[in-house]
């Protein structure tokens, strides 16, 4: 008989991570964010738990999509009042908060209930490849 595993304690360790997003493909280091953020890739995982880690994205300016999505992805919000709805092209976005790219491609990836805006709270994105969390960063990927 297997046994669930319920972490202990409310302090979990957690790790810093950085990750720099140059030349990399959007969604596949999206789903690699996602998962450190839950906190997945470790043995003590339970979905229940927050165990995740600190993720600090660089370079987010220089991901890259595949295909035609620079022109071709649409990306929707809607103020509430009619007429509100605006569509902008991932070049779009590009050009006026590259950063907003990989943060809306993590949290979609996230699950949708409580602990996602805590998790998100952790993720540090930067568009350069300056950032001030060097001192807490280790030789992690």
């Amino acid at each position: 008989m297997f046994k669930s595993y319920q972490p202990r304690g409310n302090n979990p360790k957690r790790e810093w991570h950085l990750v720099d997003v140059e030349g990399k493909v959007l969604g596949r280091v999206s789903t690699d964010i996602a998962q450190k953020l839950m906190g997945k890739n470790k043995k003590t995982y339970a979905p229940q738990a927050d165990e995740g880690d600190y993720v600090v994205v660089i370079n987010a300016g220089k991901v890259r999509v595949t295909g035609k999505k620079e022109k071709d992805k649409i990306y929707y919000s809607h103020s509430g009042y009619p007429g509100g709805l605006k569509a902008r092209s991932v070049a779009q976005v590009r050009a006026t908060n590259p950063t907003r790219l990989i943060e809306l491609a993590v949290k979609r990836m996230l699950p949708k209930n409580r602990l996602q805006a805590k998790r998100m709270a952790r993720l540090k994105i930067y568009a350069s490849d300056q950032h001030p969390y060097a001192d807490k960063i280790k030789n992690n990927g």
